[in-house]
């Protein structure tokens, strides 16, 4: 059943933000530590380091370099895998929330403007379009499909490259916030709760 927990555990630090991806581990950053934790697949730390930028959001893996967003600067950053910035620029919109990457672009929602935006990796919009709920956070592609976490109306939304919603479930705690794919399941994580979730969707 879509959104039946698979497994959880806790977060390194209790209040995650973001979530990524990377093909073997997790990256979840914290707004408590201001930091960027590397776990494997039960939640086990493999390394972690500071990030710029207070108030963390989200997270995203490109396949070389890990992106994140802050929402007390609203910058996009580069990182590279030690955390040393190799660049950033002012996000559109006003307060950072979710961030993914599907290949070739970045994707990135924003909950004060309650939108989604696309951005090139130099940060110049493509297009944007109004998000199906009220306080956009989590943001993950799967590889067709975004993915897109609510804390207001506690739900995880399903939308096409357009924005149009193809499906919803409950999320599993209260305040989810980041969200990843890893192929085959989807990740959440919560700031109320302090866990990680594996979720189904199928």
């Amino acid at each position: 059943m879509a959104g039946e927990v698979i497994k959880s555990f806790a977060t390194p630090a209790g209040v995650p933000w973001g979530l990524a991806f990377d093909g073997r581990y997790l990256w979840n950053s914290d707004t408590s530590t201001d930091r960027i934790y590397q776990l494997d697949l039960d939640g086990a730390v493999i390394r972690s380091f500071a990030t710029p930028g207070g108030i963390q959001a989200g997270v995203a893996f490109d396949g070389r370099y890990l992106w994140k967003c802050s929402e007390s600067t609203n910058l996009i950053y580069q990182l590279d895998l030690d955390g040393a910035v190799i660049r950033s620029f002012a996000t559109p919109g006003e307060l950072s929330s979710g961030l993914t990457f599907d290949g070739r672009y970045l994707w990135h929602s924003d909950w004060a403007k309650k939108l989604i935006y696309q951005l090139n990796i130099d940060g110049k919009i493509i297009r944007s379009f109004a998000v199906p709920g009220t306080t956009t956070q989590g943001l993950t592609f799967d590889g067709r499909f975004l993915w897109n976490s609510d804390y207001i109306t506690e739900l995880i939304y399903q939308l096409d490259l357009d924005g149009a919603v193809i499906r919803s479930f409950a999320t599993p705690g209260g305040e989810t916030r980041g969200l990843a794919f890893d192929g085959k399941h989807l990740w959440s994580c919560d700031s109320a709760t302090g866990l990680i979730y594996q979720l189904n969707i199928n």
